[in-house]
């Protein structure tokens, strides 16, 4: 298994080279748009983020003092904006009461403990705590998505309904924990998704990884 995975990544990484996400000018802002990408595309979050910082308020502090209304408002492009910006508000006031709005002292907490903090928040599941903590926080943890499992089911390595904790076991057991390596891998996939292994017509024939037989 540790053979295979390493191939897929080799194969895709020849194919797309480095994807150099998550694209934020901050670990923040990666925090911020983890929390908005929930249901909906990244063009709609890149809008909803552009929203923010038009009004110069992406950062904890202007964040935490803005108006409820005022937060939905420009949030708005990236769906669900009233939920989202509970779960925003939520995740402020953990950040505020728990860690001083510091990412620095965030990131310094083990990687399981401040798991499970994330996991506590209202709004914030596996998917969006494990993007925190990879992409803004730099800790070995390798992300789980629905792109993810359409392609690794698809390959016979897993059932698509499987759970997050037992797909995320898939990479975590075979691979190396290494940041770079899931920050890259979990990218990779998320574009091999986009480009041919859609959701519904998937462009197969041409998919870079080849004849499902060849994994299974």
């Amino acid at each position: 298994m540790k053979r295979k995975l390493e191939d897929i990544f080799k194969r895709l990484y020849s194919v797309f080279g480095a994807q150099h996400w998550w694209p934020a000018d901050s670990s923040f802002e990666v925090i911020v748009g983890a929390i908005l990408t929930q249901n909906t595309n990244w063009l709609n979050v890149q809008k909803a983020i552009n929203n923010l910082k038009k009004e110069e308020v992406l950062s904890p502090q202007k964040l935490y003092k803005l108006k409820f209304s005022k937060l939905a408002k420009l949030i708005k492009p990236a769906g669900y904006y009233n939920i989202k910006a509970k779960r925003l508000n939520e995740f402020l006031k953990f950040f505020f009461r728990d860690y001083q709005a510091s990412i620095k002292k965030l990131a310094l907490v083990k990687t399981d403990k401040l798991r499970k903090e994330l996991l506590l928040v209202n709004g914030i599941g596996p998917e969006t705590a494990d993007s925190i903590l990879l992409y803004a926080l730099n800790k070995p943890v390798f992300v789980i998505d629905a792109y993810t499992k359409r392609i690794f089911s698809r390959h016979g390595f897993l059932k698509e309904e499987i759970n997050y904790a037992a797909a995320q076991n898939l990479f975590s057991r075979h691979l190396k924990k290494e940041v770079k390596l899931f920050n890259e891998y979990h990218a990779l996939l998320v574009r091999l998704a986009k480009d041919f292994c859609l959701k519904t017509k998937p462009r197969c024939p041409a998919c870079p990884l080849g004849n499902k037989k060849f994994y299974c």
